[in-house]
């Protein structure tokens, strides 16, 4: 959490393995990213990390389906495969069927952010990277969005690192790192939204 220019999404895309360090080390898990080459952090990616973005990114031309299911398609996974996985990730994404022929532009925002998450998680991957996932969203939306988040963490146990200078939203978290001036301060550990903060 911070404001902007803090250095959130330079962190983000450094944990992800977009961006490499000039000086130092990056672990994620056991996972030495600082001395993977382009091509290993490409397939780390696409094997390991779903990307959450604020203003989605979906590609004008493909439906929702299509956007979810892209993927998938540089992973060798059979059509069988990927309409059972991009079907599945679409419905725990809470985007009901009869929308997912539809291209961004016929989607509201926050449909079109629930394909965004449907398409980062339809590789099963152990990690989930969200950058201001919420900020271009009206608050109905926005508090779905989150309660999805959740649901992803809790229920299919996976890792959820996100970036908000939205204190409503980082009320959702279980772990809050504040950033200043690209600085780590003391982690903030929670329970979840409205629940008691203790530092430690």
């Amino acid at each position: 959490m911070g404001p902007s220019g803090s250095g959130k999404s330079t962190l983000l895309n450094l944990i992800g393995g977009v961006d490499t360090p000039t000086a130092g080390e990056v672990w994620v898990g056991e996972t030495p990213l600082h001395r993977y080459s382009e091509a290993a952090l490409t397939h780390w990616r696409a094997t390991h990390v779903g990307f959450v973005f604020q203003l989605y990114h979906l590609l004008p031309i493909l439906s929702a389906y299509g956007n979810t299911e892209l993927p998938l398609l540089s992973l060798g996974i059979s059509r069988s495969n990927r309409r059972r996985k991009t079907a599945a990730a679409l419905t725990l994404a809470g985007l009901p069927e009869r929308f997912w022929k539809f291209k961004p532009t016929e989607l509201s925002g926050g449909q079109q952010q629930r394909v965004g998450i449907a398409r980062a998680f339809v590789t099963d991957p152990e990690l989930l990277i969200c950058d201001e996932p919420t900020g271009d969203l009206d608050r109905s939306s926005r508090d779905e969005i989150l309660e999805l988040l959740t649901e992803v963490n809790e229920h299919y146990g996976k890792t959820i690192i996100m970036a908000t200078h939205d204190p409503h939203a980082a009320g959702y978290a279980t772990r809050i790192v504040h950033l200043e001036r690209g600085c780590v301060r003391p982690a903030v550990e929670q329970g979840g939204f409205n629940s008691e903060v203790q530092l430690r």
